[in-house]
């Protein structure tokens, strides 16, 4: 029995009642849930949360300011369905819930619609985006960023407004769609068949991340197919309740990957990775797609998943630096990856690597949430960092670029002196023939 605001919401955004039933409400979760572990609240647990999703879809209570505050207070770390026995997959309910809560607000919240519109006609738009990166990157090198900054005049927007414009990253020197071929192939033999997804924010703002994958592939024997009118994966769109426009974004990017034959799509962006392996489920119900996207996300693994048990062709050289690793949410809870990154350092010669307590404890980026709600990532962000510098270590390692962001932010912000890097340029780092990078 559905509400009458449910009434003209599709049917297929409502989890499925043998889904919303599959918590046995055990409480394995509450031990690992950042937002529960901040508040002490059920309602901020995700057995809560499931409780209040169901009860909705049951028409029990109605979206109100509550529910839509704790399904956006919830970081879709999914730690817990990586602690839950049951199997419950929550990252689905909680987004299926922001749907719902978009669906309810959008015609009202000036603040729904701006984050949809950015969403969708920036971050989205490979052009817009280039454009805006263009323009603030003119920004961050001229004196306008160091006297913004000083006049204070930052704050009369909002008071956190000049921490959360700290967290913008440096925009590249150049683009990655610029700089980056169609086709990349080894100076030896071709060994692999791989594609690779540059990304959105990867491509304006971590282009020497993505130039440092496709030199590493390369090293690798891989040939690299990177095809120019590949678009951004839809995660923040699909995370942020706009699930609709991120289907229209996977038929891109399924349609513009079908133009070339390769055994594996690799993804640097953990975020990324994760999503780009859900399109079977994202367009399981699409007549046109549902089997070209399974063949498609079927393919996609993680750049340390893939390289892992390989080996370059002129081996390592040693580095002899101590570093611990940061686990990305959607690559440790979403894709399952843990072990892969880890023993892939483990193979460079002279790297002393030192695990962190709460290494897949969510850094508090999650997507866009430390622009949204800042003073709550920072909770987040200043237990990550107590639990780096317990480690003391040279180098941060990690695999996404909002958690590249944030720790950096988290490490000048709390007096850490660890660089962060991605495992990637690492990887390139440590290769034979590479110069390592200042």
């Amino acid at each position: 029995m559905n509400p009458d605001f449910l009434r003209n919401i599709p049917a297929d955004i409502l989890p499925p009642d043998d889904v919303l039933s599959q918590c046995i409400h055990c409480g394995m979760c509450l031990a690992v849930c950042p937002t529960y572990d901040f508040t002490k609240l059920e309602r901020s647990s995700p057995r809560g949360r499931i409780k209040m999703i169901r009860s909705v879809a049951d028409g029990e209570i109605q979206i109100s300011n509550i529910f839509s505050e704790e399904m956006n207070f919830c970081l879709d770390c999914q730690a817990c369905e990586t602690a839950c026995p049951a199997g419950v997959k929550y990252g689905k309910l909680v987004e299926s819930a922001r749907v719902l809560i978009d669906e309810k607000f959008l015609r009202y919240s000036f603040r729904i619609k701006l984050k949809r519109f950015l969403l969708r006609k920036i971050v989205a738009d490979k052009n817009n985006l280039k454009l805006s990166a263009r323009i603030l990157r003119f920004y961050q090198k001229s004196f306008l960023k160091s006297l913004l900054e000083k006049s204070g005049l930052l704050k009369i927007f909002s008071k956190e407004l000049p921490e959360i414009s700290k967290l913008s990253p440096e925009i590249s020197d150049f683009f990655s769609d610029e700089q980056i071929p169609e086709i990349s192939k080894p100076e030896e033999d071709v060994k692999y068949k791989t594609a690779f997804h540059f990304g959105c924010i990867m491509n304006v703002a971590f282009a020497e991340i993505n130039k440092d994958t496709i030199d590493v592939l390369k090293k690798f024997s891989c040939k690299v197919f990177t095809p120019c009118n590949q678009v951004c994966c839809g995660s923040l769109h699909a995370h942020n309740g706009d699930i609709e426009f991120a289907k229209s974004l996977a038929r891109k990017n399924i349609s513009a990957f079908e133009e070339e034959e390769y055994d594996y799509l690799i993804s640097n962006s953990a975020g990324c990775g994760a999503f780009l392996k859900e399109y079977d489920y994202l367009l399981k119900d699409d007549p046109n797609y549902s089997e070209r996207a399974a063949i498609f996300s079927e393919k996609v693994k993680d750049i340390s998943e893939f390289l892992f048990d390989k080996k370059p062709e002129h081996g390592y050289k040693d580095i002899n630096t101590r570093i611990t690793y940061h686990d990305a949410c959607h690559l440790a809870h979403s894709q399952k990856v843990v072990s892969e990154p880890r023993e892939l350092l483990k193979s460079i010669n002279g790297l002393d690597v030192v695990e962190m307590e709460g290494t897949n404890y969510c850094c508090g980026s999650a997507g866009i949430y430390n622009v949204t709600r800042f003073s709550d990532s920072i909770y987040f962000l200043r237990n990550k960092i107590d639990h780096i510098k317990a480690t003391n270590p040279a180098f941060i390692v990690t695999s996404n670029p909002g958690c590249i962001s944030q720790i950096k932010y988290g490490v000048e912000k709390f007096n850490c002196e660890a660089k962060v890097i991605h495992i990637v340029s690492l990887v390139k780092m440590a290769l034979n023939d590479f110069n390592s990078r200042k």
